[in-house]
């Protein structure tokens, strides 16, 4: 090559590797207003090119000054699809042009504000019939939404902001008159009339409920028949509790093989522990890959009172090996627990992508196991039925360990040793990956639902451990989220929090106080359960619908003013706070609580006919009503030992509370005596006559 050609050779490849590394550094040349927000999600589009703003009122009134339209974008830390749209749109500088030039636009963490998401989620289903996440919204210069979608590809969400810049441009009035519309439609959506009618709660009403739900159900592999299947662990912690009660055999055999196909589907990690959020097939095979630290712990609470009843192994194993998960990774240094585990990670060429963290290929398999791999692919089906797609595999069970020893001929203490050293293998192998990203905030509502979790399987195991992660959990909450003036903050991240409480922290916390008043004795939680609810009741509760606001009095207005009452992936507010109010009538012998809890589940009762999935937790609270509900009593030098043995039995009609001393509670005074240990037995208002054995206890209770 001649001398001259060299060097222009050389120029164009100097000035082509400049181009390429600022193409790559522009990704991180724009800041925006999230880069002093605290959340992690919040912080993944700090630097889009997109001007994103934090929702608050500063935000809000630019709009309002500027006569913009605004662009609500709704999603969360570990939402696959956020991610996508992100790449796809918001790191985009054209389609950032228009936005920025037309919009006024918001970010929004869902986990952070559900306040903001509920109200446009409300209003995207009224408008398209669906909702889901990443949430799209734009909205009137006052906030109130005109148009709104999910997960949108680049070509069309640019269609849609150009014509909706263009048509509030030209036709302003159109857009007022379909906002007025909807946003009478999305108040309609959450009124909830006084029922003044008697509450009348019985079996029948309940069966016949159960009866229209049974429809759904898929009688292979458990859970409900279409797919995208999500676990809902308060629907079988309330159908659970029916089939016991009511000695369904039938329902019970379809819960166990749900809570079995789950366990051992590819939507529970089977190397690390865990759960994903949901399924997108009908075998629990292959997940959304995200791990939510909400479903982990209402699934711990589930596995723990399955073994109750059933003393299945494999319960057990999974609460043991997810707890072993929250510690490992959701688990900060001071005790509170993390939110979530992205869907996405970086895979071998550097590239997020969905479940690359957990899934396999059999060339790697058959590396990394060598003589082991034939049985291993037996037992975690290397095969077309754990196939997912490309060249991965998600490990998948189909058979328990000692059906599987039987096929395989090779004892059961054989294979436990095999699945050992599989793990270790696999998991120094996963450590030379990327790990999914962490969402390392606090919410006090999940930290809520983490403690009873940790109780619930402290309670059924026995494990100090257990319980000793709910009380330091739960200092965390007295020390850092609750202020003097008896509210709760929602957030907390690295020292800060920033959010007023909702509904769903004190309904959460509420309930695992009241839990752990019951587990450990300790006054001081009942006190701080009944002041936390007595702060519910003067700032969330209305009196004209008898229910509870989700936000506070205290909290600026939105769209709508929202009443969380229908059971979602977690129970509704409402009716956690329901179930409270009737624990706390009973451990304070204050009627006003019970007169609360009956009015609530009165007012949900026509809501609950033909949609009973949707409102299985206060079929729980139904329960409570229907059934005996016993309050037992233990008061003596041995009654904690004595509550660990009642603890091995299911018994979901019973408030406990016991002592080791003198008590002046309600439910303990003057049933302390010296030597003595006494079992107290009452159900309503009349009390049996003491006992001192759990088996005495047992016979004077039915289910």
């Amino acid at each position: 090559m001649p001398k001259y050609e060299t060097l222009i050779y050389l120029f164009f490849l100097i000035i082509f590797i400049s181009c390429t590394e600022n193409i790559k550094k522009d990704k991180h040349q724009f800041t925006n207003d999230l880069v002093h927000e605290t959340s992690p999600y919040l912080l993944q589009h700090a630097h889009n090119p997109v001007n994103w703003k934090a929702w608050n009122e500063k935000s809000l009134a630019t709009a309002k000054t500027a006569n913009k339209l605004i662009v609500i974008s709704v999603g969360y830390a570990a939402c696959h699809w956020c991610h996508v749209m992100e790449e796809e749109s918001f790191e985009d500088s054209i389609v950032a042009k228009i936005m920025n030039k037309n919009f006024i636009n918001i970010k929004v963490d869902r986990e952070e504000r559900p306040d903001v998401d509920k109200v446009y989620m409300k209003a995207v289903q009224l408008m398209t019939g669906s909702g889901g996440w990443p949430l799209n919204v734009i909205a009137l210069p006052d906030g109130r939404p005109i148009f709104g979608g999910t997960y949108f590809p680049k070509e069309q969400w640019l269609k849609i902001l150009e014509q909706t810049a263009e048509g509030f441009k030209n036709r302003p009035e159109d857009f007022y008159a379909f906002a007025d519309k909807l946003e009478v439609g999305i108040k309609d959506l959450d009124l909830v009339h006084l029922n003044t009618a008697e509450p009348v709660f019985t079996k029948t009403f309940i069966e016949k409920e159960v009866e229209k739900w049974r429809i759904s159900f898929d009688a292979n592999f458990g859970g409900t028949n279409n797919p995208p299947k999500f676990m809902m662990p308060n629907n079988y912690q309330f159908l659970m509790r029916y089939a016991y009660q009511d000695d369904d055999e039938k329902l019970m055999k379809h819960i166990e093989n749900t809570l079995h196909k789950m366990a051992f589907g590819g939507i529970f990690d089977q190397i690390n522990g865990g759960f994903s959020r949901y399924s997108v097939d009908k075998k629990w095979h292959i997940p959304h890959f995200e791990k939510m630290l909400y479903d982990n712990a209402q699934l711990v609470s589930l596995y723990a009172n399955a073994y109750q009843i059933t003393k299945n192994k494999t319960y057990k194993e999974v609460v043991y090996e997810t707890l072993d998960f929250v510690k490992k990774e959701l688990t900060s240094p001071e005790g509170m627990f993390y939110s979530s585990l992205d869907a996405d990670s970086y895979n071998h060429e550097g590239k997020l992508e969905e479940g690359a963290y957990y899934s396999w290929t059999k060339t790697t398999l058959k590396t990394l196991l060598k003589s082991n791999f034939d049985l291993f692919s037996k037992y975690y089906n290397i095969n077309d039925f754990g196939f997912w797609e490309e060249d991965k595999f998600v490990l998948i069970k189909t058979i328990d360990d000692v059906g599987f020893c039987k096929e395989n001929n090779i004892s059961i203490s054989k294979l436990k040793e095999y699945k050992i050293n599989w793990k270790k293998t696999l998991r120094e192998e996963q450590e030379k990956r990327k790990k999914p990203r962490l969402d390392d905030k606090s919410l006090t509502s999940w930290n809520g639902l983490m403690i009873t979790g940790y109780l619930d399987a402290y309670s059924v195991f026995n494990e100090k451990k257990y319980l000793d992660a709910a009380l330091k959990n739960a200092h965390f909450i007295l020390n850092n989220q609750l202020l003097e003036d008896g509210r709760l903050y929602h957030n907390y991240k690295k020292g800060k929090s920033s959010i007023n409480g909702y509904l769903e922290d004190y309904a959460a916390i509420v309930e695992a106080f009241i839990k752990l008043h019951q587990v450990t004795s300790e006054e001081i939680w009942l006190q701080k359960a009944k002041e936390l609810t007595m702060y519910a009741i003067e700032h969330f509760y209305d009196e004209t619908s008898k229910m509870f606001y989700f936000t506070s009095k205290k909290d600026a207005p939105l769209v709508a003013k929202t009443i969380e009452y229908q059971d979602n992936v977690i129970a509704s507010s409402n009716s956690i706070m329901a179930k409270n109010l009737f624990a706390l009538s009973h451990h304070l012998s204050d009627k006003k609580y019970l007169k609360m809890a009956t009015s609530m589940l009165n007012n949900i009762k026509p809501k609950i006919v033909d949609h009973a999935a949707s409102f299985s937790n206060w079929l729980a609270v139904m329960l409570n009503y229907t059934n005996p509900y016993y309050e037992v009593v233990i008061a003596g030098k041995y009654a904690k030992k004595k509550l660990a043995e009642l603890h091995k039995n299911y018994l979901p009609n019973i408030l406990i509370s016991y002592s080791t001393e003198n008590s002046n509670l309600p439910l303990l005074e003057n049933r302390f005596t010296e030597n003595e240990t006494y079992i107290y037995v009452c159900v309503n208002s009349s009390c049996k006559l003491p006992v001192t054995t759990i088996s005495e206890t047992l016979n004077l209770m039915e289910k």
